[in-house]
């Protein structure tokens, strides 16, 4: 496979993390090899898009808040790392029908369904354009956890959920409301089996 930019900066991702924190990985086996994979985590730090898709084989495609594409050196480097704007607090239709069409094209969509990083680490509630994504596609939606915190030599674990089954959601023909706060629930018990013991 040629190598490209996203290949590089993920192994340079990896070895960054791998150095700095005691990093463990759990579950990538349940990211789908070759299918539309809608990939959906909790959000605690700026790290959260490069942590999540280090250590797996498929590149992931991202949203990005809009303001990073309008700063000179990042608004040609982003779209070459898979990133494609999203303008938050309105509707997008442009970002929504791109992240159909990656997902109708059976790539990964990474999905950070709070909308932005929780100032407590604690998991906030789910916007709608997630369960909009994951009812309007066949695609696999894959909850995941990043659990920290993020400091140096400490443990860091990414956690990849079993796909979950939407058949009838979709047959049902729930809200997209409805539809996230599914995700929003498998995501919260992710974290809840996986978070350290005190």
């Amino acid at each position: 496979m040629t190598l490209n930019l996203y290949t590089i900066g993920q192994a340079l991702c990896r070895a960054y993390l791998s150095t700095l924190y005691k990093v463990e990985v759990v579950g990538k086996e349940n990211i789908p090899k070759d299918k539309g994979v809608l990939l959906c985590c909790n959000h605690i730090h700026a790290m959260d898009p490069p942590f999540l898709g280090s250590y797996i084989e498929r590149p992931i495609h991202y949203m990005a808040k809009a303001e990073l594409f309008e700063t000179p050196i990042l608004k040609s480097l982003i779209p070459k790392l898979n990133a494609f704007p999203i303008r938050r607090g309105m509707s997008d239709k442009q970002a929504l029908r791109q992240g159909l069409k990656i997902l109708k094209e059976d790539k990964v969509l990474g999905i950070f369904p709070e909308g932005t990083r929780s100032q407590t680490g604690e998991l906030q509630e789910g916007l709608a354009g997630v369960g909009f994504f994951a009812l309007k596609t066949e695609a696999e939606v894959v909850p995941s956890a990043i659990i920290g915190p993020y400091k140096p030599f400490k443990p860091l674990k990414v956690v990849y959920g079993k796909p979950l089954n939407f058949n009838e959601l979709r047959e049902s023909r729930a809200s997209s409301e409805e539809a996230t706060k599914y995700i929003m629930e498998e995501i919260a018990q992710l974290i809840r089996e996986h978070e350290p013991r005190n």
